[in-house]
């Protein structure tokens, strides 16, 4: 709804993550927890309306496109499973990481400052991922669990 690729098998991962083009890349991996609905995933929609924004987003699902989840896990390298967790790329290598544990009891707003500072600092696209307007039809229609309208560019 604001603006990821949803990636269903390792192949897609590698074709989204090992470019070596010089482009940012963010990657969540989504999960059903609470923490994912109720600070990940608005965490990092309210991010990615920030003026600057990773050149490409993708999403993964925990439990369900395994295959894409377990290829994500092993681009990240030596970093612990986590989910819901989110992690920036940038020509095939990790450059941050923000594991469940640094999620879980922390308000969207926290969560969407500390990317935001990172996406000014290793980002170049201009944002939003979404117009104000769209962000702000999706942001009520998660609250009122609604259906969400879908982003079509």
């Amino acid at each position: 709804a604001v603006g990821f690729t949803e990636l269903l098998n390792a192949k897609e991962v590698d074709e989204a993550i090992k470019q070596n083009n010089n482009e940012t890349v963010l990657v969540m991996i989504n999960s059903v927890c609470g923490c994912a609905a109720g600070s990940a995933r608005p965490g990092i929609s309210l991010a990615l309306q920030n003026d600057i924004i990773p050149d490409r987003l993708y999403t993964g699902f925990a439990g369900q496109e395994r295959d894409a989840v377990d290829r994500i896990r092993e681009l990240i390298g030596n970093q612990p499973p986590s989910s819901p967790s989110v992690a920036l790329f940038k020509n095939g290598e990790i450059i941050h990481m923000m594991h469940r544990q640094e999620i879980e009891g922390r308000m969207p707003q926290e969560i969407s400052n500390d990317w935001r500072k990172l996406f000014d600092e290793k980002c170049e696209k201009k944002g939003p991922s979404i117009s104000p307007e769209q962000f702000e039809k999706v942001m009520h229609a998660k609250a009122c669990g609604s259906k969400i309208p879908l982003y079509n560019e």
